[in-house]
């Protein structure tokens, strides 16, 4: 299988990870407006499912280093299968929270706190879990991204000065519960990975193999919490399975791409894991809260009309944020 050797290429699969994670959302506001979110969030679901399967007989299988995904299946144990499935459970269950926060309260509040939350908590269970890497460092450069993060929220909070509406205690509610457990889902993939990639430990999982079975745990537990969504959304009307089959061809499409997209980065960083650690990889994955800012400034030109100040405030963001990540990356 394909392991990265190279601690340099480990920290650019992690900065690709951010990327992606910081610009899969873009997906949601090409579908048609009819289109609901719970509707996506199927096709979402499968595109990260398939991208799972593509690369775990492609890259998964190849070459003469590790375990090749069917013989790394069956020598699985139950227990590492459980650990990778629980992590998709999580992840699946905090996302949905996390979107219903953001359509509940905007994007001021459920980023800064979900995401936010997320972070702090990931890389500090992750770094106990694995303890690679200066921790002084990590945690510094931690603190940086997050406090790129809150200035993010300010100027969130200024760009809304005019808006009537005050912060929905049930979006913050869902924000912190997504953050929470948003931090701990990829605690249980990684844990349940072998420790050295070149030479994997029997029982445990490649991160190939991880990775599908993530990936069958979001799928299988969207027929509860998707399901749950469709009959009870947190805003607006309920929706139906038929609602879904009348979909158009194209939202389907961009429903699966936004899993793939999602899907490469999630990947990149479980792979960059090996030589990287758990904690730098999932820190610099969750700077993706700034990505996703950037996408809000430079294209869909969301701060246009914002008050003066505005563009100072993510100015010194952008520049924590670089500063943060610098000591990331130096952690090592």
């Amino acid at each position: 299988m394909f392991i990265v050797e190279d601690y340099g290429l480990a920290i650019m699969l992690c900065i690709v990870t951010m990327l992606c994670w910081g610009s899969w959302a873009n997906t949601t506001k090409l579908t048609t407006k009819a289109w609901r979110f719970e509707l996506f969030y199927w096709d979402y679901g499968f595109g990260i499912l398939i991208t799972t399967l593509l690369l775990a007989f492609t890259l998964g299988s190849i070459g003469p280093e590790g375990r090749a995904f069917l013989d790394d299946i069956k020598q699985a144990g139950a227990s590492n299968i459980l650990s990778a499935f629980a992590g998709g459970i999580i992840f699946n269950l905090a996302n949905i929270l996390l979107v219903a926060a953001i359509a509940i309260a905007g994007m001021s509040v459920a980023f800064p706190v979900g995401i936010g939350i997320a972070l702090v908590l990931g890389v500090v269970v992750n770094y106990i879990s694995n303890p690679q890497g200066n921790p002084v460092l990590i945690f510094g450069g931690v603190a940086l991204i997050a406090l790129a993060i809150l200035l993010n929220a300010r100027a969130y909070q200024k760009l809304q000065t005019n808006s009537a509406t005050g912060v929905s205690k049930k979006g913050l509610i869902l924000s912190v519960v997504s953050g929470c457990l948003m931090g701990l889902f990829y605690k249980y993939v990684a844990g349940s990975m072998v420790t050295n990639f070149n030479v994997p430990d029997a029982g445990k999982l490649t991160p190939y193999t991880a990775l599908v079975i993530f990936a069958i745990g979001i799928v299988i537990s969207s027929f509860l919490f998707n399901s749950l969504q469709m009959k009870r959304p947190f805003i607006g009307t309920p929706v139906s399975f038929t609602d879904y089959f009348k979909g158009i061809t194209k939202d389907h499409l961009i429903g699966i791409l936004g899993g793939v997209i999602w899907c490469v980065g999630m990947s990149l960083s479980i792979i960059a894991s090996g030589k990287a650690g758990p904690a730098v990889s999932y820190g610099l994955g969750q700077g993706a809260t700034v990505v996703a800012a950037l996408w809000g400034i430079y294209v869909w030109r969301e701060f246009d009309k914002a008050p003066q100040g505005t563009k100072s405030l993510l100015n010194i963001m952008l520049l924590l944020y670089i500063g943060g990540l610098a000591m990331i990356i130096l952690s090592k």
